[in-house]
C-alpha cells in the first residue's frame, strides 16, 4: 500500500482526503430484490506489516491491511471525499464494477471505478438496472468467489482500493463553480444555506460512515440483490490523473486467524436478520434523480450466488414491515507490496 494511506478512527484514508470504512450488515436472502441493509458498524483494520512473524508470506508482500470476517458475512463500504476522486474497487483483483481484470489505469468504456463523493457506498457487484449483488465473505478454493468465478482462479482474494485525483486545472474549476454556488446560497446572516441544514442521515443503524498463518483464505463471492445504483462518471477521461495516487490490498482473516495474528479476539458474529426485522430496526431506500446508472457488467451477469457452493440460506427471511424503509435524500501510514 502506498505511503500516503493510513488507518484512522477505523477507517482507511486514502490520498485527496478519500476515506473507506468497511461495515459489517445483515446478508440478504438471494431471491428477490431488497432494501439497503444497516450499518452494524465497522469492521477492525490492522496493518499487516506490525505483525511480521505472525502474518502469512504473501501477505506481508502485499502488504496493506487486515480485518476479520466470518464466513457468509456481507459487508458493505462506505465513502467520503472532500473533492471529485475516481475510485477503483477490486475482490480478487477483478473489478467490482465492470467485472474485467484489475487495472492500474482507469476506463470508462467500460467504466471500472466509482466517482466520489456522487457515489456514498458499495455494497456488491454491478448487476445492473440500478442494483447490485452484496458482498458476501467465502473461503478460496471452492470457485465461489466472484474471482474464481470470472477469472477460473482464486489468488487473490480480499479486497483492493485505488484512488485517482483530478487534474490541477479541472479540480480549480471545480473549486471555483463550489465557490460560487456558495456565495449564491448565503443567507440573510452570511452562513450558506446548505451549513445550516441537519447533516443528512446516516446509511444503517450506526452512521454510514506464534508461527506464521495459513495462506490467504478468504475472498468475496456474490449475495442477494439490493436497490443501488453504480453511477456514470460524467466527467471526461482527461480531468483524472493518469498515475494512482495511492492503492491498498485489504486482507481478508478468518476469526480463528486474526486471533493468531493480532492476540486480539475477534468480533462477535453478525446479528440475525430475523431478530433485526422483529425489531423493527431500519432498512434504507437512496436514490439520486439526477446521476445515470451504470449499465449491467457482462462478466459478472454468470456469477451464482453464495448459496449455489456452500448450501441454501438457513437464516430464515422475514419481510421488512411498512415504515421500516427509510428514504435517504439524494442530497497511521501502511505500507504497499506486490500485487
Amino acid at each position: 500500500m502506498s505511503d500516503q494511506v493510513r488507518i484512522s478512527d477505523g477507517a482507511l484514508e486514502l490520498p485527496g482526503g478519500v476515506t473507506v470504512r468497511f461495515m459489517r450488515t445483515l446478508r440478504l436472502p438471494e431471491t428477490g430484490t431488497h432494501p439497503l441493509p444497516p450499518g452494524l458498524g465497522t469492521f477492525p483494520l490492522r496493518r499487516v506489516a506490525d505483525y511480521p512473524d505472525r502474518a502469512p508470506a504473501e501477505w506481508l508482500t502485499r502488504g496493506g491491511v487486515v480485518l476479520p470476517v466470518y464466513q457468509r458475512e456481507a459487508m458493505w463500504l462506505s465513502f467520503s471525499s472532500p473533492v471529485p476522486a475516481a475510485l477503483q474497487v477490486g475482490v480478487g483483483k477483478v473489478c467490482a464494477v465492470s467485472g474485467r481484470p484489475w487495472s492500474d489505469r482507469l476506463s470508462q468504456d467500460p467504466q471500472n471505478y466509482v466517482v466520489l463523493p456522487r457515489q456514498p457506498w458499495l455494497d456488491g457487484i454491478n448487476s445492473g438496472s440500478g442494483t447490485i449483488r452484496q458482498f458476501v465473505a467465502v473461503p478460496l478454493g471452492l470457485g465461489a468467489t466472484v474471482e474464481g468465478q470470472v477469472s477460473g482462479a482464486e489468488v487473490w482474494g480480499g479486497v483492493q482500493l485505488e484512488v485517482f485525483e483530478l487534474r490541477d486545472e479541472p479540480l480549480a474549476v471545480w473549486r471555483a463553480e463550489q465557490q460560487r454556488r456558495a456565495v449564491a446560497t448565503r443567507g440573510p446572516w452570511g452562513v450558506a444555506a446548505e451549513e445550516s441544514l441537519p447533516p443528512m442521515p446516516g446509511y444503517g443503524a450506526m452512521p454510514r460512515m506464534a508461527a506464521a498463518a495459513a495462506a490467504p483464505s478468504m475472498g468475496l463471492g456474490a449475495g442477494g440483490r439490493m436497490r443501488q445504483e453504480v453511477y456514470r462518471d460524467e466527467r471526461g477521461p482527461g480531468d483524472w490523473r493518469l498515475e494512482p495516487s495511492g492503492r491498498v490490498f485489504v486482507h481478508l482473516a478468518t476469526a480463528p486467524q486474526w486471533r493468531q495474528i493480532t492476540g486480539e479476539a475477534p468480533p462477535p458474529s453478525p446479528v440475525d436478520r430475523a431478530a433485526y426485522n422483529a425489531a423493527g430496526l431500519p432498512w434504507f431506500d437512496y436514490y439520486d434523480a439526477d446521476a445515470a446508472d451504470l449499465a449491467a457488467a457482462a462478466p459478472l451477469a454468470d456469477v451464482k450466488p453464495v448459496g449455489d457452493w456452500l448450501g441454501d440460506d438457513q437464516q430464515p427471511w422475514t419481510p421488512t414491515q411498512p415504515g421500516q424503509v427509510k428514504k435517504v435524500k439524494d442530497d497511521g501510514q501502511v505500507t504497499d507490496g506486490d500485487w
